[in-house]
Parts: C-alpha cells; sequence; structure tokens
C-alpha cells in the first residue's frame, strides 16, 4: 500500500513539473512574405493587442476550448472572439494544420453576422494548408 502511494505521487509530481501543452501559432505568410494577421495586429492600440494575444495564447495553452472565446466557423475554419476597447470586437480566423493553429486573418467586426469576404478570404488562405 505505502509503494503504491509513492509511486502515485510521483507520478502526480512529474505532471505538475511539465510545462503545460503548447499548440505552436503560426501567422499566415503570403508568397511574398507579408505578414498579413502580424500587420494587422501592429497596426492596433496596444491594449486591444495585448487582449488579442492573450485571447490566441488561452488557445494555445487549452486547445480545444468553446465559446465564448471560440467557435467553429465551419471545414475546419474557426474564430478567437476578442471584446476590446470602445466596444468593438475583434476577430482572428484559424485553421489546424500538422499540429499547429494557423492565424489565417483577423478583422474588426462591424456587423453581427461575419462578413462574407472575411470568411472567403480565410477559407482561400486556408486550403493553402490542406
Amino acid at each position: 500500500m505505502g509503494l503504491t502511494i509513492i509511486w502515485y505521487m510521483s507520478i502526480i509530481l512529474d505532471r505538475m513539473r511539465s510545462s503545460p501543452r503548447k499548440t505552436p501559432v503560426v501567422f499566415y505568410r503570403t508568397s511574398a512574405g507579408a505578414e498579413m494577421v502580424l500587420d494587422w495586429l501592429r497596426g492596433l492600440a496596444p491594449k486591444d493587442r495585448n487582449t488579442i494575444g492573450q485571447d490566441l495564447m488561452r488557445v494555445q495553452f487549452r486547445w480545444p476550448i468553446g465559446m465564448p472565446l471560440c467557435r467553429p466557423l465551419g471545414g475546419g475554419l474557426w474564430e478567437v472572439r476578442s471584446d476590446l476597447t470602445s466596444n468593438r470586437i475583434a476577430r482572428v480566423l484559424f485553421c489546424f494544420s500538422e499540429g499547429r493553429l494557423i492565424a489565417l486573418h483577423g478583422f474588426i467586426k462591424k456587423t453581427q453576422k461575419t462578413p462574407d469576404a472575411e470568411l472567403t478570404l480565410a477559407r482561400k488562405r486556408m486550403s493553402e494548408f490542406k
């Protein structure tokens, strides 16, 4: 009995010491080398950029994660939902490829429904990874 408890405690301690599971995040890059999502993020106010970065990090370390932070959009496309200052809403559309989270497109949402043009662009970029 005593050896079983020691063995069990050693397993628990090993798990506690190990780092959390981390899904690598890769930002979409065009064939010319432009990083569209990173460029969009850099154009935001620091506080908004920080909010989106924290939300992406939550997905990175806690996947799978659902609402209210993430929502599936179908066909392997997902969105990270970030509430920004001044009652604005940001979305980062992403997919998974080879165990990596691929950030495909980011935008400030201005209507309740995600615009078709934003979804089309993200799906076009996603097709490059499938």
